[in-house]
């Protein structure tokens, strides 16, 4: 079966049955012709024969990654942020946010690629920018060089802004486990005032093999 996590920037995609390991697609790059059996993401509607919500796709990934019965597993994605809160085995509460957090991780990746950045040899900042958007938070960089700052520091303040933004919006837990391409940006995960687990990229994709076995039916 083939499985499909349509992210906005990338598609993660997994053939199940087979040895093979889940592949990383640039959006743009998709064929046009491609057509997955389960998927989720926001292009999941008209690019599989069936689909299932987000939000059920990370806390599917989460209870499967997760052996805890208290957690909260943060998604941030190129377009949006989402959580899952789980109490006692079950969900506490989910939240989605497609406009405070909006374009987050792909304006992150914008930047680093306009300055030539290596995210992996930015320092953390001692502080950040009130961000809230991450379209509209760029000015705040720009604003900041023309006054003086480094380009790489007003980057890296803006990421932390992000951050921040994230982090308040999934309740400020003391720990909490992380999804999505950002993941792999060790000056985001820093930037976090907590302990940080990463999950890595295919979470949804967990999800959705998960609920597969939860629902054998439907494969």
């Amino acid at each position: 079966m083939l499985l499909a996590d349509f992210g906005t920037s990338y598609c993660k995609i997994l053939q199940t049955g087979s040895d093979a390991r889940p592949r990383i697609t640039p959006t743009r790059e998709l064929d046009r012709d491609f057509l997955a059996d389960l998927a989720t993401g926001h292009n999941a509607a008209r690019r599989s024969t069936r689909h299932i919500n987000e939000l059920t796709a990370l806390a599917w990934g989460g209870k499967r990654l997760i052996d805890e019965p208290d957690f909260i597993l943060l998604d941030c994605g190129s377009r949006d942020i989402k959580f899952i809160r789980y109490a006692g085995g079950r969900i506490a509460d989910m939240g989605w946010n497609a406009e405070c957090g909006a374009s987050m991780g792909f304006t992150i990746e914008l930047l680093g690629r306009y300055y030539n950045l290596d995210f992996t040899e930015v320092a953390v900042p001692d502080r950040g920018f009130p961000v809230t958007c991450g379209v509209l938070g760029m000015s705040n960089i720009f604003d900041a060089v023309v006054a003086g700052l480094s380009e790489t520091e007003a980057v890296a303040r803006f990421v932390r802004g992000i951050a921040m933004n994230a982090y308040r919006f999934a309740g400020s837990p003391d720990r909490l486990y992380l999804s999505g391409g950002l993941c792999d940006n060790p000056l985001f995960v820093g930037c976090l005032p907590c302990q940080v687990v990463p999950l890595g990229r295919f979470v949804l994709l967990t999800g959705l093999q998960e609920h597969l076995r939860h629902h054998p039916a439907a494969a």
